[in-house]
């Protein structure tokens, strides 16, 4: 009898490790749905499988299915209150929710996020997600409902403490969204001296191009590109370049440098990089350059509306 109830034992828990193992494996591989199906079927005989319970919630979330996540990630918090991850998720869900919805009903929901937060805040002080969505919630949210820029940065100096990179990125999203521009782009800068990353680079390069900065911007990502050495900053510089018509000749080698350095890894078709450089021919008066630029764009993507507004508007030349 023993030796039966045995095999049973290690076969299910065989079984559980397998499906939980597979949902991780379609969630990496972004195959929601799959991950979803698989920890519906587990839970049926395993409800009680807070890793299991957790991973659907997950995969709810990837599919913006917040009510769903919203319900596993509530369960979870209901069995174990002083996890401090499941709190974040939590609120983060509930957070996505608010972000969907109307803002009436959204109110309804802001006191549960910010509790939620606080929460995994107060249970681990080295949770560095928790600081980054109390920051973004503080800054976000109008004063009347509890917004407040001090808060945002006790949160940001938290992180500091943490990740000097985390820390001085939070400061510069906070000041930049306080319109204190100066102190935005010193800790912008200050986050690329200390951590380097693309993220890094790309946090300033959006503020220059949100300050209407594009000289900054394009000097900014030939810095990066410069370290880094990534073709998909060719193709940033040149889009730059096109955009607000200025330093052609750079945008146009940047864009045939990504061109023919292009792989799939570089993340843009090279359809767009065929309409950057129309829009660069189009800007030095080259009708006929521009025109078969943006001819390789439509044939390549050719749903893409804007392909075929820049088309007309090379014709009208």
């Amino acid at each position: 009898m023993y030796k039966y109830f045995f095999i049973f034992l290690v076969s299910s828990c065989c079984l559980a490790q397998t499906s939980i193992e597979k949902a991780e494996v379609f969630i990496a591989k972004k195959e929601f749905k799959n991950a979803q199906s698989e920890m519906v079927t587990f839970l049926q005989e395993n409800p009680e499988d807070n890793e299991a319970i957790e991973l659907l919630g997950d995969a709810y979330g990837h599919q913006k299915k917040w009510d769903e996540a919203i319900e596993q990630y509530k369960a979870l918090t209901d069995i174990q209150p002083n996890n401090a991850n499941y709190q974040y998720k939590y609120g983060g869900a509930l957070g996505m929710k608010a972000l969907s919805i109307s803002k009436l009903k959204a109110l309804g929901i802001i006191g549960d996020v910010k509790r939620a937060f606080l929460k995994a805040a107060e249970l681990d002080p080295k949770h560095i997600d928790t600081r980054w969505a109390l920051v973004e919630l503080y800054i976000s949210l109008p004063g009347i409902i509890g917004g407040s820029t001090s808060k945002a940065l006790k949160y940001a100096n938290e992180l500091e403490k943490l990740s000097k990179v985390d820390g001085y990125l939070a400061k510069g999203y906070v000041y930049e969204y306080d319109d204190e521009i100066e102190l935005a782009e010193k800790y912008y800068k200050l986050a690329i001296k200390v951590g380097g990353s693309v993220t890094c680079y790309e946090k300033l390069t959006n503020f220059y191009e949100e300050q209407n900065q594009p000289e900054k911007a394009i000097g900014n990502m030939e810095a990066a590109q410069m370290k880094l050495q990534r073709n998909a900053l060719h193709y940033q510089i040149g889009k730059v370049c096109a955009d607000y018509n200025i330093q052609l000749e750079k945008g146009e080698k940047c864009i045939k440098a990504y061109l023919s350095n292009h792989s799939s890894k570089d993340g843009v078709p090279k359809a767009w990089a065929y309409y950057r450089l129309a829009q660069i021919y189009k800007h030095k008066k080259d009708k006929t350059e521009a025109l078969k630029w943006i001819n390789k764009a439509i044939t390549g993507l050719p749903k893409i509306d804007v392909f075929k507004e820049e088309k007309e508007s090379i014709e009208s030349l």
